[in-house]
């Protein structure tokens, strides 16, 4: 058992972070070795197991990041940026996986990320689902076959607890299609429409953003074209997709060349 891989699990406490445990501590190829939250939270010090309402895991929760990454070679982090970026220095020093599903990073959070993924694996995707990445690959294919007659709009829905928009994987879609295009997503994202906007502008890429009671996820890529229209849709049921994606994620990257990589690396796609 000792040999198996370690993996730490930050944001334990959160749905995803839940989630990312029972899925690490069940998985017969990986061990769970640290389950990390901030500083003052209730859960530290508690076995992560009880702490979630079952058996005892053999884990604390612990807020000492540095301690719980000595033990492992991969640290899972579905948070806030606040939390990943300084988060990525330390998995770097341990030399450690770090698979990234945070959203709502900005472009200063993504050059710190960068410089970390020089000295370690990362793995970082707006979504880690196979579903979605596929989609993803779609959507570019799509864009580079059609020209800008048709208008790109990326609609997207979440539960009413979200706290960023788009959503991360709005913006992985709107980054394949102006890949698709030829062209940088921030000289022709439309991130909001308001009042009397004008007409649409050709070539730019739209984004609609739905939050509401519990829905999982749920986008649609639509190309608008003159007396036809192409719809790509994904719709997540349950987020345990995503879960699923990050350890595997996790478990590719052990043993591989530092740097920046996606889930388009890991799927193969």
């Amino acid at each position: 058992m000792s040999e198996l891989p370690g993996i730490v699990v930050n944001g334990a406490s959160g749905r995803m972070g839940q989630m990312l445990v029972r899925l690490v501590s069940e998985n017969p190829a990986c061990r769970l070795v640290g389950a990390l939250e901030r500083a003052g939270h209730d859960w530290i010090g508690r076995d992560i197991g009880t702490a979630m309402g079952g058996a005892e895991l053999g884990v604390t929760v612990t807020d000492d990041a540095l301690d719980a990454m000595s033990r492992a070679q991969a640290v899972i982090d579905f948070t806030a940026p606040a939390a990943t970026v300084p988060l990525a220095e330390i998995a770097a020093q341990a030399r450690a996986v770090h698979v990234i599903g945070t959203t709502g990073l900005d472009e200063d959070d993504i050059a710190k990320l960068d410089a970390a993924a020089r000295h370690a694996v990362m793995v970082r995707a707006g979504n880690m689902s196979f579903g979605v990445n596929l989609l993803t690959k779609l959507t570019e294919t799509v864009a580079r076959a059609l020209d800008v007659e048709f208008d790109i709009e990326i609609v997207e829905a979440h539960h009413k607890h979200k706290v960023d928009a788009p959503s991360g994987t709005a913006l992985m879609l709107g980054e394949a299609a102006a890949e698709g295009r030829g062209v940088r997503l921030t000289d022709v994202a439309d991130r909001g429409r308001d009042g009397i906007t004008g007409a649409r502008e050709e070539g730019h890429i739209g984004f609609s953003a739905i939050r509401g009671g519990d829905i999982v996820g749920e986008h649609d890529v639509i190309f608008a074209g003159p007396g036809e229209r192409i719809i790509l849709r994904h719709v997540a049921t349950d987020r345990a997709i995503f879960a699923r994606g990050a350890v595997k994620a996790a478990l590719w990257g052990i043993g591989r060349k530092p740097g920046a990589y996606d889930m388009m690396d890991v799927l193969g796609l």
